[in-house]
């Protein structure tokens, strides 16, 4: 399995992916809700190992940005020192799948682990994106308007993939430059050239223009319908 560990507690977050790695398993590892939030919106992981308590982003915010805007449904497992109803229930409410009160046995944690990684296993994962007539295939990386093949470079098709999961919304500039390069974005122009050069694959050729800048603001796909599939 391939896993994602959010925990701020450094010797916590040493132990579980000793333990983890001990057993076979490739393990990413995060100590704030931002950096763990981008790793998991740009990766694909079998589970995510989510603290509650974490700086920058707190594990409930998290895991709603998980669900609500960037659409990604791994299993989370989340871990907490709150042991009452209300804060499970609350867990829940925001996308967790499952929830495990610190102290635990790192055994159990292994077996609720190994439960979601069955259950996300036959869960529909979005394959397809679409906006209008343009067409993002996230298994074979191409993409296709009105029919027609668009070469894009790697870093277009990132920046292409985030505006159309969050089509219709507005989409800053500041989230695409950390969405792709995480804390050591490049000087600004770097990224309008990577747009200009988006817009003149995806839009030039073709009569309705889909990619629109919001002033001040940064960019958006602007779709008479948005599907996945």
């Amino acid at each position: 399995m391939r896993l994602l560990i959010i925990e701020d507690n450094r010797d916590l977050l040493l132990e579980l992916t000793d333990f983890f790695e001990t057993q076979g398993h490739v393990v990413d590892t995060a100590f704030d809700g931002i950096t763990g939030l981008h790793l998991a919106v740009v990766n694909d992981y079998d589970v995510l190992i989510l603290d509650l308590g974490l700086p920058g982003m707190d594990g409930l915010e998290m895991c709603r940005r998980l669900r609500d805007d960037a659409g990604k449904w791994q299993p989370v497992l989340m871990l907490t020192a709150r042991d009452t109803l209300n804060d499970r229930l609350l867990g829940f409410e925001h996308g967790a799948d499952d929830y495990l009160v610190k102290p635990f046995a790192l055994k159990e944690l292994q077996m609720r682990i190994q439960a979601l990684a069955r259950r996300g296993g036959g869960r529909q994962t979005t394959s397809i994106l679409r906006c209008a007539d343009l067409e993002l295939n996230l298994e074979t990386h191409q993409v296709k308007r009105d029919g027609k093949e668009i070469e894009l470079t790697v870093i277009e098709f990132q920046i292409l993939e985030l505006l159309m999961r969050r089509s219709p919304k507005v989409v800053s500039k500041n989230e695409i430059s950390f969405t792709i390069w995480g804390d050591n974005p490049p000087d600004a122009d770097v990224l309008k050239v990577h747009i200009h050069h988006l817009r003149s694959a995806i839009d030039k050729p073709f009569t309705e223009n889909l990619l629109q800048t919001v002033r001040g603001i940064g960019y958006k796909l602007q779709c008479r319908h948005a599907l996945s599939s």
